[in-house]
C-alpha cells in the first residue's frame, strides 16, 4: 500500500511517502531550522516558505508518484500544536472526499517513542510535549531494540511534578524539551517513522473520526449580546 503520512503536531513539519514500510520521499519543515539528527536525503523547508500542500507535492516528486497513487492517509493527532494537527485532519477529510483513499489516525506520542528507538534511546523513556500552561503531555515507554510498549498512560503534569522526575535522572524526550529540562533529549515527530508505523495498523476510519488528541475539554466564552444604542 501507497502511504502519504502528515505529522504538523510539532514545531517540526514533516509530510513523507512510503509504500510497504520503504520511505520514498520526505520533506521538512521547520522553525528553528534543521533538526540535527534528520536523516540524509529528506528535503529541509525553512518554515514560512511553503504551504503544506507544496510539502505534499514535494514529497510526491521525491517518490516519483502522482496523488492518485496514494491509498492511504496517515495523520499524527498529537497531542501538540492543536492548530498544526487540525490541519492535517483538514487536509485528510478533503483528500479522502476527492479521492477515496483510507485513513488512519497514530498517536504522535507512539511516534515520537517509535524515533526514540530508531535513534537508539532504550529503556524506560518518557515522552514530554508541552501543553502549555506551564503543563505537559507526558507519557512512558518501555523501549528496546526489539520494539517498544507504553507502561503509563498519557497524562498532563505540571513543571513541578515533571522537575522531581529529571532529578531521578529518568530519560525525557520530545519536541523543544531542553528549553525548560537541559538535561533532556530533543526528538521531534517524523512523518517518515508515522508512515512505518501505519504500515502495520488496518484500523481506517472515515474522516469525521478523525480526532486530535487533547486531553482537555475545548472551553470557550460566549460572547454576550450586544446592548441598544442609546440616544
Amino acid at each position: 500500500m501507497t502511504i502519504l503520512a502528515l505529522e504538523f503536531s510539532s514545531p517540526q513539519r514533516s509530510v513523507a511517502v512510503a509504500r510497504g514500510g520503504r520511505v520514498l520521499g520526505e520533506v521538512i519543515e521547520t522553525s528553528t531550522g534543521l533538526h540535527p539528527d534528520q536523516k540524509a536525503g529528506a528535503s529541509p523547508r525553512q518554515s514560512g516558505a511553503t504551504e503544506a500542500f507544496s510539502m505534499i507535492e514535494a514529497a510526491l516528486r521525491e517518490a516519483k508518484l502522482e496523488r492518485e497513487q496514494i491509498e492511504i492517509l496517515a495523520v499524527g493527532l498529537g497531542p501538540g500544536s492543536y492548530t498544526g494537527v487540525r490541519v492535517a485532519i483538514s487536509m485528510a477529510q478533503g483528500w479522502q472526499l476527492a479521492r477515496g483513499a483510507k485513513l488512519l489516525g497514530v498517536s504522535s506520542m507512539d511516534g515520537l517513542a517509535a524515533q526514540a528507538r530508531a535513534e537508539g534511546i532504550f529503556g524506560r523513556v518518557n515522552v514530554m510535549v508541552d501543553a502549555q500552561r506551564n503543563e505537559f503531555y507526558l507519557a512512558t515507554y518501555e523501549i528496546s531494540a526489539g520494539g517498544w510498549n507504553a507502561v503509563a498512560p498519557l497524562r498532563i503534569l505540571t513543571v513541578g511534578e515533571i522537575q522531581s522526575r529529571t532529578e531521578a535522572r529518568e530519560i525525557f524526550i520530545g519536541p523543544e524539551v531542553t528549553r525548560w529540562f537541559p538535561g533532556s533529549r530533543t526528538i521531534f515527530p517524523r512523518a517518515a517513522t508515522l508512515a512505518q508505523l501505519a504500515v502495520e495498523q488496518s484500523d481506517f476510519v472515515t474522516g469525521e473520526k478523525l480526532k486530535p488528541i487533547y486531553l482537555r475539554e475545548t472551553n470557550y466564552a460566549k460572547v454576550p449580546p450586544r446592548k441598544p444604542a442609546t440616544r
